[in-house]
């Protein structure tokens, strides 16, 4: 059970751009809507954990097509809330970002990112912690899982929430916003030229 959790450490505290985009909406729009938008992300990430525990990452992991349209649907997805991130607060910006993205947002993520549905696969099928029933497996994992994935998430909330709170200038805060939007976009697009 301890390797499994400690898997899951590894595999959360590396950006990925679930807490960077929680970092970021913090960042640019406060608390409340880092809150919202990571509760979003935990119920895609509980939608995306159940289609793997049926069996559906098979079927993803299998068709080369799905799995490149999920690709592409994330980048554009994690492109539009880099850009809303990024434009946060801005007065100059062609599209100004009015609105936090929020919890449709936050959910929305998980289901089309294929990276989602590789590391649930592999914390799903290894470590066996109760191989005598598969649900009852599934079931601890899932729980297991949470106790540790939601604390990292609104620990990032709160880093982006600090980055928010240090008051800085509106042109050292736009900085950020748009340091971090390139920072997500950076790690999907490492992600994908890894898995392709």
């Amino acid at each position: 059970m301890f390797t499994f959790a400690f898997a899951i450490i590894l595999m959360l505290v590396t950006p990925g751009p679930g807490v960077l985009s929680a970092a970021g909406v913090a960042a640019g729009f406060g608390a409340r809507a880092g809150l919202r938008y990571v509760t979003g992300l935990c119920l895609g990430q509980a939608l995306v954990f159940a289609a793997v525990a049926a069996g559906l990452s098979t079927f993803v992991m299998a068709t080369p097509w799905l799995q490149l349209t999920l690709m592409l649907l994330s980048f554009c997805y994690l492109l539009y809330l880099a850009a809303r991130i990024s434009l946060a607060g801005s007065k100059i910006a062609f599209i100004q970002a009015t609105h936090a993205p929020g919890l449709r947002a936050g959910l929305l993520l998980q289901p089309i990112n294929p990276k989602a549905y590789a590391v649930l696969t592999a914390l799903i099928t290894s470590f066996p912690l109760y191989p005598e029933n598969y649900w009852i497996e599934v079931a601890i994992k899932f729980v297991i899982l949470n106790i540790i994935w939601i604390p990292i998430h609104v620990l990032w909330v709160y880093f982006g929430l600090s980055l928010k709170r240090l008051d800085l200038s509106p042109k050292m805060q736009q900085g950020i916003n748009v340091t971090m939007g390139i920072s997500m976009l950076l790690v999907v697009a490492l992600a994908s030229w890894a898995t392709f």
